[in-house]
């Protein structure tokens, strides 16, 4: 049976060992729920292949994440982006083949009671293998690293905006905004926007569900806000640039994803970089994303402990969930920032802030796990949420497990 005829794909995404060097941002999601433009990447699939899904990812995350496995199942690396090349030669698969880039498995059709077995070295040997290493006819987009989101929106925003909206009709546009350019802008239901000045030249311009773009913003495309989300006024965007759901951003923005949840509200100045969810970034906080000397930008890496070159010489703040900055806060070129950070002080921290520190350059303490948790608690239930029981489990394994970044622990 072809998928094409099949009535209830059953797709299991899997995360590979990329998911260490996609951390900060991995350590609280599995890799298809990171955000690229407008959607995540299990978003994407499900615009292009229909069915039911679940995950195969770390054992913290699969008490909120759990497999669903079924006679037949199509197994989709997480770090894989859809494109119309990889995913026809998807929709080709039939059961016992698979797609693989090397030694890397891309997806594969798998029956559900062999599974069980596949960490074993000799899984593949009876399946047909398609190994597209060499195939210069089918464009692989991978999230291998955290530096790729930013990097890939100029492709991923405009291809979701197509997507998502291929068939439907924009709201209608009020005359007092300015347009630039032929690439669309496109509003959704209850989206409001007066005022503003958009730039398609470049790409499509997509105002969510409910967002509110306020007067006086300058937008250049492509820009992707999610559903609820809130521009400031006489903000200043450019593309590509995308957020989540009920965000509020505002100040100087440029080529940065925004996952969710998460605020940028004020002046200040946010570059080539990546947010997690439920942040906030305190008025006047801004990034640097070139250095002073134009080398390549150096990120830590969690997979080797140290600094490695990225190659870019763009690169900005790369923000954990629930992380949150005073204002006037100031980041170096090439900042990671942990989960569940406050960020406080004059100067800037150092270039590496590991989860749940609290304080800045002139020293870090512990952010306690039951205050954390307290102040999530308030920070998601304003937005409707309740925070669950997995939640709770998945932050307890992230506080222990991260503490061995923490070094002032270990001198007290």
């Amino acid at each position: 049976m072809d998928l094409e005829q099949a009535r209830d794909v059953n797709i299991i995404f899997f995360d590979d060992d990329h998911w260490q060097h996609l951390l900060p941002l991995t350590y609280l999601r599995p890799i298809a729920e990171l955000r690229i433009g407008l959607l995540s990447i299990r978003e994407k699939w499900l615009l292009r292949i229909k069915g039911q899904y679940s995950y195969i990812t770390r054992d913290h995350l699969a008490i909120k994440y759990p497999i669903r496995i079924q006679d037949d199942n199509l197994m989709i690396n997480s770090t894989l982006l859809p494109t119309h090349a990889i995913t026809n030669l998807i929709w080709q698969l039939k059961p016992m083949e698979a797609i693989m880039q090397g030694d890397e498995m891309l997806a594969a059709r798998i029956p559900g009671n062999l599974l069980q077995d596949i960490q074993e070295p000799d899984f593949f040997n009876d399946f047909k293998i398609n190994d597209i290493s060499d195939n210069n006819q089918v464009d692989i987009r991978r999230i291998t690293r955290t530096y790729h989101i930013f990097q890939y929106l100029s492709n991923e925003i405009p291809e979701d905006v197509k997507a998502f909206t291929q068939g439907r009709l924009s709201l209608p546009l009020s005359s007092t905004n300015r347009v630039i350019g032929e690439h669309p802008v496109f509003l959704e239901g209850g989206a409001v926007a007066e005022c503003c000045v958009f730039n398609t030249t470049n790409g499509p311009v997509y105002i969510g569900k409910n967002a509110e773009v306020m007067e006086g913003s300058l937008i250049r495309g492509p820009f992707a806000a999610g559903e609820g989300t809130v521009v400031k006024m006489g903000a200043k965007i450019y593309g590509p640039t995308a957020t989540g759901p009920y965000c509020k951003i505002g100040g100087e923005i440029n080529n940065s994803m925004i996952q969710g949840y998460s605020n940028k509200s004020h002046d200040g100045y946010l570059g080539n970089s990546v947010i997690g969810e439920w942040c906030n970034i305190g008025a006047d906080t801004n990034n640097s994303n070139l250095k002073n000397n134009y080398l390549p930008v150096k990120l830590w890496s969690y997979v080797s402990g140290r600094f490695e070159n990225t190659g870019l010489q763009f690169c900005g703040l790369i923000m954990g969930d629930h992380s949150k900055t005073a204002i006037n806060t100031m980041f170096n070129t090439g900042t990671v920032i942990g989960n569940f950070v406050n960020i406080f002080g004059e100067g800037f921290p150092r270039n590496f802030v590991p989860s749940f520190a609290w304080g800045g350059p002139s020293g870090f303490t512990t952010h306690p796990l039951e205050k954390a948790i307290e102040t999530a608690r308030i920070v998601m239930s304003r937005k409707g949420i309740e925070m669950s029981e997995e939640d709770v489990a998945i932050f307890t394994y992230l506080f222990d497990v991260t503490s061995t970044f923490r070094n002032w622990e270990k001198k007290s």
